[in-house]
Protein backbone atom coordinates (compact mmCIF):
# COMPACT_ATOMS: atom_id res chain seq x y z
CA UNK A 1 0.00 0.00 0.00
CA UNK A 2 1.21 3.60 -0.65
CA UNK A 3 2.01 5.92 2.03
CA UNK A 4 -0.25 8.82 2.36
CA UNK A 5 1.56 12.13 2.64
CA UNK A 6 -0.48 15.53 3.75
CA UNK A 7 2.03 18.32 2.68
CA UNK A 8 0.64 21.84 3.85
CA UNK A 9 2.05 25.45 4.02
CA UNK A 10 1.18 28.43 6.31
CA UNK A 11 2.50 31.71 7.04
CA UNK A 12 4.95 32.01 4.31
CA UNK A 13 4.88 31.70 0.53
CA UNK A 14 4.52 29.07 -1.02
CA UNK A 15 8.09 27.11 -1.98
CA UNK A 16 9.06 26.52 -5.48
CA UNK A 17 10.28 23.20 -4.38
CA UNK A 18 7.66 22.06 -2.43
CA UNK A 19 6.22 19.04 -5.19
CA UNK A 20 10.19 18.22 -4.78
CA UNK A 21 9.99 17.84 -1.10
CA UNK A 22 7.10 15.51 -1.17
CA UNK A 23 8.81 12.95 -3.22
CA UNK A 24 11.88 13.15 -1.14
CA UNK A 25 9.33 12.56 1.61
CA UNK A 26 7.98 9.67 -0.14
CA UNK A 27 11.15 7.83 -0.79
CA UNK A 28 12.77 8.42 2.41
CA UNK A 29 9.71 6.51 3.79
CA UNK A 30 9.82 3.25 1.33
CA UNK A 31 13.90 4.02 1.97
CA UNK A 32 13.04 3.34 5.63
CA UNK A 33 10.28 0.71 4.70
CA UNK A 34 7.23 2.60 5.45
CA UNK A 35 4.49 1.45 2.95
CA UNK A 36 1.24 1.82 5.03
CA UNK A 37 1.90 5.40 6.75
CA UNK A 38 0.31 8.57 6.93
CA UNK A 39 1.51 11.87 7.20
CA UNK A 40 1.63 15.07 7.61
CA UNK A 41 4.22 17.93 6.72
CA UNK A 42 3.54 21.35 7.78
CA UNK A 43 5.89 23.82 6.26
CA UNK A 44 5.43 27.05 8.37
CA UNK A 45 7.08 30.50 9.86
CA UNK A 46 9.34 31.00 12.48
CA UNK A 47 6.92 32.88 13.98
CA UNK A 48 3.97 29.96 13.53
CA UNK A 49 6.52 27.09 14.58
CA UNK A 50 7.24 29.41 17.48
CA UNK A 51 3.52 29.57 18.49
CA UNK A 52 3.76 25.62 18.25
CA UNK A 53 6.85 25.02 20.42
CA UNK A 54 5.34 27.11 23.18
CA UNK A 55 2.14 25.30 22.86
CA UNK A 56 2.94 21.41 23.01
CA UNK A 57 6.41 22.11 24.57
CA UNK A 58 6.66 25.35 26.93
CA UNK A 59 9.42 26.73 24.85
CA UNK A 60 9.05 30.01 23.98
CA UNK A 61 11.22 30.13 20.85
CA UNK A 62 11.72 28.99 17.26
CA UNK A 63 12.72 26.03 16.64
CA UNK A 64 13.99 24.36 12.99
CA UNK A 65 11.34 21.25 12.86
CA UNK A 66 8.96 19.61 15.66
CA UNK A 67 7.35 16.10 15.79
CA UNK A 68 4.38 15.05 17.33
CA UNK A 69 4.05 11.38 17.09
CA UNK A 70 0.94 9.56 16.67
CA UNK A 71 1.28 6.10 16.86
CA UNK A 72 -1.95 4.39 16.06
CA UNK A 73 -3.51 2.40 13.44
CA UNK A 74 -7.09 3.03 11.83
CA UNK A 75 -9.14 1.77 9.12
CA UNK A 76 -9.08 3.96 5.85
CA UNK A 77 -12.58 4.98 3.56
CA UNK A 78 -10.84 2.22 1.17
CA UNK A 79 -11.08 -0.55 4.72
CA UNK A 80 -6.97 -0.43 4.84
CA UNK A 81 -5.55 -0.33 7.73
CA UNK A 82 -2.87 2.77 7.92
CA UNK A 83 -0.36 3.94 10.18
CA UNK A 84 -1.10 7.59 11.29
CA UNK A 85 2.48 8.29 11.99
CA UNK A 86 1.90 11.73 12.90
CA UNK A 87 3.29 15.34 11.70
CA UNK A 88 6.24 17.04 11.17
CA UNK A 89 6.49 21.04 11.13
CA UNK A 90 9.58 22.77 9.77
CA UNK A 91 10.04 26.21 9.69
CA UNK A 92 11.61 27.71 6.14
CA UNK A 93 12.92 30.49 7.81
CA UNK A 94 15.10 28.70 10.21
CA UNK A 95 16.24 26.37 7.43
CA UNK A 96 17.50 28.27 5.98
CA UNK A 97 19.33 29.94 9.06
CA UNK A 98 20.34 26.93 9.54
CA UNK A 99 21.57 26.36 6.01
CA UNK A 100 24.18 29.72 6.55
CA UNK A 101 24.86 29.58 10.22
CA UNK A 102 26.12 25.23 9.65
CA UNK A 103 27.85 26.66 6.09
CA UNK A 104 25.81 24.14 4.19
CA UNK A 105 23.55 24.73 1.11
CA UNK A 106 19.62 24.83 1.88
CA UNK A 107 18.91 21.61 0.17
CA UNK A 108 20.72 19.32 2.53
CA UNK A 109 19.51 21.17 5.14
CA UNK A 110 16.08 20.69 4.33
CA UNK A 111 16.81 16.89 3.95
CA UNK A 112 18.13 16.89 7.30
CA UNK A 113 15.08 18.42 8.72
CA UNK A 114 12.92 15.93 6.80
CA UNK A 115 14.79 13.05 7.95
CA UNK A 116 15.37 14.37 11.58
CA UNK A 117 11.62 14.11 11.69
CA UNK A 118 10.57 11.18 10.26
CA UNK A 119 13.08 9.49 12.59
CA UNK A 120 11.36 11.01 15.59
CA UNK A 121 7.90 9.68 14.09
CA UNK A 122 10.00 6.02 14.47
CA UNK A 123 10.35 6.36 17.92
CA UNK A 124 13.82 7.77 18.10
CA UNK A 125 14.83 10.02 20.67
CA UNK A 126 18.49 12.12 20.40
CA UNK A 127 18.03 13.51 23.71
CA UNK A 128 20.48 16.60 24.68
CA UNK A 129 22.86 15.70 21.80
CA UNK A 130 22.40 17.34 18.61
CA UNK A 131 24.81 18.06 15.29
CA UNK A 132 28.60 18.69 16.68
CA UNK A 133 27.85 17.20 20.43
CA UNK A 134 30.96 15.39 21.06
CA UNK A 135 28.89 12.71 22.53
CA UNK A 136 27.86 9.17 19.81
CA UNK A 137 24.30 9.54 19.05
CA UNK A 138 22.44 6.40 17.33
CA UNK A 139 19.74 8.90 15.52
CA UNK A 140 21.82 11.54 14.61
CA UNK A 141 24.55 8.65 13.30
CA UNK A 142 21.91 7.21 10.88
CA UNK A 143 20.31 10.69 10.19
CA UNK A 144 23.69 11.33 8.63
CA UNK A 145 24.02 7.96 6.70
CA UNK A 146 20.42 8.43 5.51
CA UNK A 147 21.24 12.16 4.73
CA UNK A 148 24.43 10.96 3.04
CA UNK A 149 22.41 8.46 0.63
CA UNK A 150 20.59 10.70 -0.59
CA UNK A 151 22.99 13.60 -1.47
CA UNK A 152 22.78 13.04 -4.94
CA UNK A 153 18.35 13.63 -4.88
CA UNK A 154 17.97 17.20 -5.22
CA UNK A 155 15.34 18.83 -3.53
CA UNK A 156 16.00 22.75 -3.34
CA UNK A 157 17.48 23.44 -6.82
CA UNK A 158 20.15 26.02 -6.35
CA UNK A 159 19.77 29.23 -8.79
Amino acid sequence: MKNKLLISVEDISLPPWLKNAENFIAELLEKRGHTDWELSVLFCSDALIRSLNREYRNVDAATDVLSFESGTRYTDENGDERYLAGDIAVSVDFLYKNARDFNVCPDEELKRLLIHGILHLEGMDHGENHMGDAVYCEMIALQEQLLTDFISRTVIEEK
